[in-house]
């Protein structure tokens, strides 16, 4: 099974970029490649081809594969629901959610889910390309792994072990990762490559030799930072610049601590028209045109979260003002009048009472909506290519004015003078025609910028830039070689 995998030397170095480089580089090159994740955290998803749920850092490596997400390619996904616990989603679909200190009971279950995801495309392309989650280095987390060692050694992939040099200390991440292993996790590993050099890369010569010489490993090459990597989809909120574009309509998005399916907002920090600021904690809302209260994976653990910031204050008077808002998902249901969670789903049992600024409640039910949607705008009629990824059903007078229709039904609500709206729809803002109208009617001149070309231009960029300066050819022919 031709396959390489990357792990990362510690978290946020760089995995997901690299491997989104790499699978675009092997396709340029005429291979049939698809990426894999055994196990991946994260409440920003994708909705598959196949009606599940993935990581979307991965949604994205299926798409420089010129693929559409399957959920083989991340059979095991996390969705933190608290500061301890999390939904586990196994092949697209939610099984139970667990607390960080059970979930290691559960994982050995897990291992023979992820391993058929993997053979099944293995069986169906040249190569696979893997990433890892975290580090290898975290050996208090080795029994029952299914994220690194333990599946590259269960499957017999061959690892690259990446340094991300940015943040200092790269050759003590190396070294110290193999001095940490145990020998046969170890043996695994074939080579090292360093990421995000900025300045001179000669001028680290003699690091990358004594990385070399200290741990017996090949290196792959020094990849410098890559300046456009904002232009792809973001897998982490604050991955986000805190603030994009210098357009005159100015956009605040505060970043709830549950912040979920936030690639809503990736169009429109590329728009010039547009000035997009992520409001952190601790800030108040500044001025702005817009607000969008982005999704959450947690509506009412994340309405305590936006009081706590001031930020109900801040929202209440931006609409005096004359200010609008959007809600997309969980942060439509905050708008409303209440939220309602009688049988736990989010967390404890009981009812919040939202921002009321649109006359609509919320009830959660156990039945989640998973699904790629086409819609059309209520305010324009233009077309929308999206997806919902959602629990609650929304229900009151001002769903009277919905902001969508998809097919005959209905989708979200609007005040009656039309400031504050809301959505299930995620993913809105990649359709050209509908972000370019919706940013007019909101006095922003311009638009016209091709989102998905300009996402598919990126990526190759970014195979070019991984072609001019790592070993592919090296990292191709290590991926076929036999087993550690």
């Amino acid at each position: 099974m031709p396959a390489l995998m990357i792990q990362g030397a510690g978290s946020n170095v760089g995995k997901s970029l690299l491997v989104a480089g790499l699978c675009r580089a092997a396709r340029l090159r005429g291979l049939s490649v698809a990426p894999f994740k055994p196990q991946n955290m994260s409440n920003n998803a994708a909705v598959t081809v196949d009606g599940g749920e993935i990581g979307r850092a991965q949604a994205l490596q299926a798409r420089a594969c010129g693929l559409e997400p399957h959920t083989d390619m991340n059979p095991v996904l996390l969705k933190p629901e608290s500061e301890v616990g999390s939904q586990v989603v196994v092949q697209g679909r939610r099984i139970a959610t667990v607390k960080a200190r059970d979930y290691a009971a559960l994982k050995p279950q897990l291992m023979a889910p992820v391993l058929d995801s993997f053979r099944r495309l293995s069986a169906a392309h040249d190569l696979v390309i893997v990433e890892g989650a975290g580090s290898p280095a975290e050996v208090n987390l080795r029994a029952g792994d299914i994220a690194n060692m333990g599946f590259a050694r269960a499957a017999g992939v061959p690892v690259v072990l990446v340094g991300d040099i940015d943040r200092g200390g790269v050759i003590a991440q190396i070294v110290g990762t193999k001095a940490v292993l145990e020998a046969g996790d170890a043996a695994m590993i074939a080579g090292f490559l360093i990421n995000k050099f900025r300045g001179d890369v000669r001028l680290f010569d003699d690091g990358y030799a004594l990385i070399e010489t200290t741990t017996g490993w090949r290196g792959f090459g020094t990849l410098p930072f890559f300046p456009d990597a904002w232009k792809l989809p973001a897998e982490d909120a604050l991955d986000i610049p805190r603030r994009a574009g210098n357009g005159t309509l100015r956009i605040a998005v505060p970043v709830f601590s549950r912040i979920a399916n936030f690639d809503d907002l990736d169009p429109l920090a590329q728009e010039p028209a547009v000035s997009l600021t992520m409001v952190r904690a601790g800030e108040a809302i500044p001025e702005a045109d817009l607000i969008i209260l982005p999704g959450s994976k947690s509506t009412r653990a994340d309405l305590a979260y936006l009081r706590a910031q001031g930020w109900d204050i801040d929202i209440a008077a931006h609409i005096r003002r004359g200010g609008h808002v959007l809600g997309i998902c969980g942060g439509y249901q905050m708008l409303g009048r209440s939220v309602a969670d009688p049988d736990g789903i989010e967390g404890p049992a009981g009812t919040t009472s939202g921002l009321g600024h649109l006359d609509v409640t919320t009830t959660m039910t156990g039945d989640k909506r998973l699904t790629r949607t086409t819609a059309t705008h209520a305010g324009t009629g233009l077309p929308i290519a999206g997806y919902e990824i959602h629990i609650g059903r929304t229900t009151g007078p001002d769903c009277a004015r919905p902001f969508a229709h998809i097919g005959a039904a209905p989708d979200g609500a609007a005040s009656a003078n039309g400031r504050v709206q809301g959505s299930y729809l995620h993913g809105m803002f990649a359709s050209d025609s509908f972000r370019t109208a919706f940013l007019a009617q909101l006095g922003a001149a311009g638009g016209g910028t091709d989102y998905d070309h300009a996402v598919e231009q990126t990526l190759d960029a970014l195979a070019a830039h991984i072609e001019a300066h790592l070993d592919v050819a090296g990292l191709l022919a290590l991926a076929r070689a036999p087993a550690p």
